[in-house]
């Protein structure tokens, strides 16, 4: 298990970038209902041990940031995935 999904905000960035190329910043908060600051804190973490992307461009005078999952990150997931599951089997 990865310590690093053990955050529900993070557990649910990793869940909607595994099933979405891209997200914005905006559509994150309102789905995982985080505050800015909040979010934006776990969205560091993920990007520092390599598990997104983030890209930053803009919607015409609008900022707009995107994430997406990194090779690493699908892989690390996956396993943090696998692992809870395994946990699941053993536990019934």
């Amino acid at each position: 298990m990865n310590k690093i999904f053990e955050s529900r905000i993070r557990l649910g960035v990793m869940s909607v970038l595994m099933v979405n190329e891209e997200v914005n910043f905006n559509d994150l908060k309102e789905v995982l209902e985080a505050t800015d600051g909040n979010l934006a804190s776990h969205l560091n973490t993920l990007e520092e041990n390599g598990f997104l992307k983030v890209h930053k461009g803009f919607i015409g005078r609008k900022t707009n940031t995107t994430y997406s999952i990194t090779k690493a990150g699908e892989k690390a997931f996956k396993g943090h995935i696998a692992a809870l599951e395994q946990m699941i089997k053993f536990s019934q």
